[in-house]
């Protein structure tokens, strides 16, 4: 199947791609598409080849993605803001035949081709629309690999196939509808899968995308585009809602989607209080974005993440472990060449996640399984405890980690970031952990912190670092 010729001959004239200087039509998308598969092709690249892009979300790197989907290649962007060592540990692992990037002199390989974004794009002016495109119709077909966190340490290539990026978008689009005359702000990294994703969105449904120039503040962006749809972590809802002008914004949007990781009770009050149509996501990159979300805007806190969406299967394993399965689940992780699938037996991927799953298909992500240590004989799951602080007013972050204990084996101890200085002060905080979680789970001791380390090229924070951290009791 081809995305965007189908999109052409469905949605025609609609926005497809809009820019700060022009808006290109669904029409005009697939044609400039056309010129850069043409291009590769031309070129000496073939159908099925990886396609590496290193670059900030631009309108050209949105262009060159496309290019690349119309051609029937492999799209592999990766983040620009790793530190070099990792970049180059990721290109070796990808052999990829083609890198296009802005940095050059970044990548030395002999046996790889490496072309800057600009002069990719130069070159494709004037070049001949050939009306068809070679490559294999089959929905199994790789299209994407997309790269982990690295929470792990190790950044993980998941491949995901065309199949996989039509059904998560369908799923998503029951819940949460995006269609002709709606505008989704790229506001997540293109190489992160909630960015990339929304790629086939727009491509499935008719819906727009909107990309700001890399120096653009959100707030810019949602003032200069007309969106209507929004997808944030945590930190930059935040920066959002402390600008009186794009809080004004917010408000008209049909949705705004929040993940990433779980948001303090101060950031939902915020977010309900000036009426934004919030909605909560838990997903992974295996499962190509979203796997359950609120079925409709939220009026009150809440701990779960929605209901289970469309064309995905979750169930409990024995020891409460979240597995997954169906039409959305990649194909495996690429190593060395090779797709080594990561399904058990019955064909469930295991998540590492512990969470709950109601009747009536409500899921409520508890922590990581491999997070979990043992106090008193019971387990422990960090994560819980990190939200139970941050339902804490005055309390903005919170990560939890363990501390040796004679008596216990093991107790929480968090490092905490607060609005104002020792507000709440620890004995607050004490007493209202004890009543919330027990004392078994309320830290025995707190470090305030001011600026979070984070994984490199992240906004997430590196669990890993304050583990090695802790100071003991």
């Amino acid at each position: 199947m081809d995305l965007l010729e189908r999109a052409a001959k469905l949605f025609g004239n609609s926005p497809a791609l809009r820019m700060p200087d022009k808006t290109l039509s669904f029409t005009e998308y697939n044609n400039q598409a056309a010129q850069i598969a043409n291009l590769l092709f031309q070129k000496g690249f073939h159908s099925g080849d990886i396609i590496a892009v290193v670059s900030p979300n631009t309108p050209e790197m949105a262009l060159l993605l496309a290019g690349v989907l119309k051609a029937g290649m492999i799209a592999a962007p990766l983040n620009h803001r790793f530190p070099e060592h990792l970049l180059k540990n990721i290109v070796d692992n990808l052999c990829p035949q083609l890198i296009l990037t802005n940095n050059k002199q970044l990548f030395s390989h002999d046996a790889i081709r490496t072309v800057t974004v600009a002069s990719m794009l130069e070159n494709t002016r004037g070049c001949t629309v050939r009306k068809e495109v070679e490559f294999s119709e089959t929905m199994e077909r790789a299209v994407s690999i997309i790269h982990t966190s690295a929470s792990t340490g190790v950044a993980k290539a998941a491949v995901h196939s065309l199949a996989n990026h039509w059904y998560s978008a369908l799923g998503s689009n029951e819940n949460l509808p995006f269609g002709c005359g709606d505008c989704w702000l790229l506001s997540l990294p293109l190489y992160h899968i909630g960015g990339y994703a929304l790629l086939y969105r727009s491509l499935i449904s008719g819906g727009a995308l909107a990309v700001g120039r890399p120096d653009d503040t959100l707030s810019l962006s949602i003032q200069t585009f007309p969106v209507t749809h929004l997808s944030v972590v945590p930190t930059q809802l935040y920066r959002m809602l402390a600008d009186t002008k794009c809080t004004e914004h917010l408000r008209r949007l049909k949705a705004l989607l929040l993940g990433g990781s779980p948001a303090p009770k101060s950031l939902i009050d915020d977010a309900i209080r000036h009426n934004i149509p919030l909605y909560l996501s838990y997903g992974s990159t295996e499962m190509t974005t979203q796997i359950a979300t609120s079925p409709e805007p939220i009026n009150r806190l809440t701990l779960n993440s929605g209901k289970l969406l469309p064309y995905r299967e979750l169930k409990n394993a024995a020891d409460g472990e979240l597995l997954v399965k169906g039409p959305c689940l990649f194909q495996g992780y690429l190593r060395q060449g090779s797709i080594l699938s990561q399904t058990d037996n019955e064909g469930w991927f295991h998540t590492a996640d512990i969470g709950c799953i109601e009747k009536d298909g409500t899921v409520t992500v508890l922590g990581r399984k491999d997070n979990m240590f043992i106090s008193g004989g019971e387990n422990i799951h960090p994560e819980e405890i990190e939200k139970a602080l941050m339902m804490i007013d005055g309390i903005r972050e919170a990560l939890v980690t363990a501390i040796p204990d004679h008596e216990y084996g093991h107790r929480p101890a968090a490092f905490i970031e607060t609005f104002e200085n020792n507000i709440p002060t620890d004995d607050t905080i004490t007493l209202i952990m004890n009543a919330t979680v027990g004392k078994l789970k309320t830290p025995a001791r707190y470090i305030r912190i001011n600026e979070w380390s984070t994984l490199p090229g992240s906004q997430k924070i590196n669990r890993a670092w304050y583990s090695a951290a802790t100071p003991s009791p």
